[in-house]
């Protein structure tokens, strides 16, 4: 037994990656087997294939499939029959949430060796459809997993909906208006801020072997609408949004130090989980206090750096979750992180690729990489899902954790003493334009969104589809101004 370290003490010994885009489409494997590579990838990272039929625990984080019970389906291939098997909900959060749920439970005892995986073949199955085939995937029986990691809940209510707040790509532009106003930008001013460390990102997606986009890009390409950049939701152009339309799957292997020495794994394998943290905002963001904060990330970013006794001059390595500029430079600024030190270890969600919910496992299996190969340096993962709703984090390190072990903490109770915000869903009359964006389609601006706040402090929604009020608001601030919000929830300056 290595000395000094307790033999629950839960390592990460195994990360493996997948990506595929081939000239043939008959050439594609679905996702089950994409997964099945990327767990095969990350036994022979660990140099122990002998993990993958061992294996306790098999993990799977939701996507874009139909199988019920992909971690059976991977069992089987295993031949791992007595492994218990789970599927996360869906959110960008589930990755590490799985860390830290698995972590914890080899610590306790509860698992020795845990599988945890994710794939999407979106690129693959819509191309396919385009041609009008049909894409196969791998029948299996309506089973239950032995497990279900989370809840799923909902993150847009009837009013937002209503008034066209229905996805991220409605959401996280509108918190960039928010952070231009809080930073005192002018509109020039923050695209091209934003433009600038977009293409820093960009630069790490580069030299990343599994990256979906490797093309480099300047600031001033991302930031200018071209016919392959399009703008999408102002100040956003396609450059600066989450891209799921990719093939690409990572796996990760967690087991106890005592399962690592007995499968034969080298020491200068090994990553220690040294501490992890969740907790949600609020799910609505109508009831948020501001767009442009996170008390959620605050809580439990910060509380995850105090568990593994760090801070954030320690770290070394950071990927904060980038499925688009507004989540980066919130979570920068609540945990107290320059913008100019690097912020990705893998080039984010627009560049690396946003497999849907798995984009952390890959950050992971990147990170552990970086560790590796800065032996002793401590790094920082954060997830992020929904509206900057749900939110986990994770400190690693090739070195045993200074506590002794494993740390994990659920912020909630915490976070829920901060201050929310009512809903004012039926009001019409004077509000002020608290933040904003404008939708694009392929022609042009098709409809302005607003978030607005009544004299008593409460939100409302509203839009407008008036051309000159959306050139307005995209060539000046509007963020203050005075304006109505009529019975048909339109929004109209005053």
């Amino acid at each position: 037994m290595t000395a000094a370290i307790d033999p629950r003490t839960p390592v990460l010994v195994g990360a493996g990656q997948f990506i595929q885009r081939p000239d043939d489409l008959g050439d594609a494997i679905e996702a089950i087997e994409a997964m099945t590579v990327a767990l095969e990838r990350a036994a022979g990272d660990a140099g122990a294939r002998s993990l993958l039929g061992a294996a306790t625990a098999i993990r799977v984080a939701r996507g874009a499939w139909p199988y019920s019970d992909p971690g059976r389906l991977l069992a089987e291939r295993f031949g791992a029959t007595a492994a218990v098997t789970g599927l996360s909900a869906n959110g960008g959060n589930t990755p590490q949430s799985m860390v830290n749920l698995t972590a914890a439970q080899i610590a306790d005892g509860t698992h020795d060796i845990v599988l945890l995986v994710g794939a999407e073949t979106i690129w693959t199955r819509r191309r396919i459809r385009r041609t009008g085939g049909t894409y196969a995937y791998t029948e299996q029986e309506n089973v239950e997993p032995d497990e279900m990691l989370g809840a799923e809940v909902t993150m847009s209510g009837e009013t937002e909906m209503a008034r066209g707040f229905e996805a991220p790509v409605n959401f996280y532009p509108t918190f960039e208006s928010a952070i231009r106003a809080s930073r005192h930008e002018t509109i020039p001013e923050h695209r091209g801020r934003i433009s600038r460390l977009w293409e820093r990102f960009n630069r790490v997606a580069v030299a990343n072997p599994y990256a979906w986009m490797r093309e480099p890009m300047t600031a001033e390409e991302i930031c200018e609408p071209s016919p392959g950049n399009r703008m999408i939701g102002f100040p956003y152009t396609k450059a600066m949004n989450s891209n799921w339309d990719l093939d690409q799957a990572a796996g990760l292997i967690l087991c106890s130090v005592e399962a690592a020495e007995r499968h034969g794994v080298a020491r200068d394998r090994w990553v220690f989980p040294w501490a992890g943290t969740d907790g949600h905002d609020t799910y609505l963001v109508s009831n948020r206090w501001a767009l442009d904060e996170s008390p959620a990330m605050r809580t439990a970013g910060r509380r995850a750096l105090e568990l593994a006794g760090v801070g954030v001059d320690d770290l070394a390595h950071v990927d904060l979750y980038s499925c688009f500029p507004s989540a980066v430079q919130i979570s920068a600024s609540e945990l107290g992180l320059g913008e100019d030190r690097p912020l990705t270890v893998t080039g984010g969600l627009t560049f690396a690729g946003g497999p849907l919910n798995n984009y952390v496992m890959h950050s992971i299996a990147t990170m552990a990489g970086r560790l590796r190969e800065d032996a002793g340096a401590v790094g920082l993962c954060s997830a992020n899902g929904g509206y900057v709703t749900k939110h986990a984090f994770g400190i690693y390190s090739t070195e045993p954790p200074p506590s002794g072990g494993f740390a994990h903490e659920d912020c909630q109770a915490e976070i829920d003493r901060f201050p929310t915000r009512e809903l004012a869903a039926d009001h019409a009359g004077p509000v002020t334009i608290e933040a904003y964006t404008v939708m694009h389609d392929p022609d042009g601006p098709r409809q302005a969104l607003f978030a607005c706040r009544l004299d008593d402090g409460r939100r409302q929604w509203a839009n407008s589809t008036d051309a000159d009020l959306m050139r307005a608001v995209m060539e000046t601030e509007y963020i203050g101004a005075a304006a109505e919000v009529t019975r048909e929830f339109t929004l109209e300056l005053t």
